[in-house]
C-alpha cells in the first residue's frame, strides 16, 4: 500500500484526484492540502511515502513546500503537478529535489503507474514535457550555448556513467538499470554514486536535470 498526499488549492481537483486513484489503485490517499504550508504540517503528522504537489497556490506555493518538505524529510518523495503553463517553473521544483513531474490532465493510469515507479526509486519526467522543459531552458540561455554545447567530457563521466545517466534519465530504477546494462545492484549503485559526485547533485532530478541543461545527455 502506498500513502500518498494531494496538495492543491482547488478542491475539486482534489476531490477528484482521491477518488480516481483509490478507486483504480492500491495507493491510500491519507491527506490532503490546499496550500505549501498546510502541506508541511501534514508531511510531520502522516509521513506520507509520495507527495502529489501543485505549484501556482496561495499561502506557499509548490516550490517552497517541495524545498522545505525534501530538507527536513528527504525521505518523502514529491510529485510535482503541472500544466504547460507552469513548466517554466518546473525546473525550480526539480532543483529543490522532487523526484519528477507530471500534468494533471494525464490519463488516471499513467499517473498510477507514475507514483509507483517514483515510490520504488525511479523519476517521472514525460518526454513530452522533457522537451519543453529544454525548450525553455534553452531560450532562457541562449547565450551559454556555445559554452555548453559538447559538455559530454566537462565531468569526465565515462561511457558507463553516461549510459547510466541516460538509463536515469528514462526514469529506470536501480534494479532495471542493472538488468539493461548487465551490471550487479551493487556497481549501478557505485555508478550513480560517481555521477552524483562529479555533478555535485545529490538525487536523480538534479542529476537529470543538470544533464539536460547542460547537454550531457542528447535525448532522453
Amino acid at each position: 500500500m502506498i500513502n500518498a498526499m494531494i496538495v492543491e488549492d482547488q478542491e475539486l481537483i482534489r476531490k477528484s484526484l482521491k477518488i480516481v486513484l483509490e478507486s483504480i489503485s492500491d495507493i491510500r490517499i491519507i491527506g490532503m492540502a490546499a496550500n505549501g504550508e498546510e502541506a508541511i504540517q501534514l508531511c510531520e503528522w502522516d509521513n506520507p511515502d509520495i507527495v502529489l504537489m501543485d505549484i501556482q497556490m496561495p499561502v506557499m506555493d509548490g516550490v517552497k513546500a517541495t524545498e522545505v518538505i525534501k530538507s527536513q524529510m528527504p525521505h518523502i518523495k514529491v510529485i510535482i503537478l503541472t500544466t504547460f503553463q507552469d513548466i517554466t517553473h518546473v525546473m525550480n521544483a526539480l532543483n529543490a529535489g522532487a523526484e519528477g513531474y507530471i500534468l494533471k490532465a494525464v490519463d488516471p493510469q499513467f499517473l498510477v503507474d507514475g507514483i509507483k515507479m517514483v515510490y520504488h526509486g525511479g523519476s517521472l519526467i514525460p518526454q513530452e514535457l522533457a522537451k519543453e522543459v529544454f525548450q525553455s531552458i534553452h531560450h532562457s540561455q541562449v547565450k551559454d550555448t556555445i559554452e555548453h554545447t559538447s559538455n559530454e567530457n566537462a565531468y569526465d563521466l565515462n561511457q558507463q556513467e553516461l549510459k547510466v545517466l541516460k538509463f536515469l534519465a528514462q526514469g529506470l530504477s536501480n534494479k532495471a538499470i542493472s538488468e539493461r546494462m548487465f551490471l550487479s545492484l551493487g556497481t549501478v549503485k557505485n555508478y550513480i554514486s560517481n555521477i552524483y559526485s562529479k555533478l555535485n547533485v545529490k538525487n536523480r532530478s538534479s542529476a537529470i536535470t543538470k544533464a539536460i541543461e547542460e547537454s550531457i545527455i542528447k535525448d532522453k
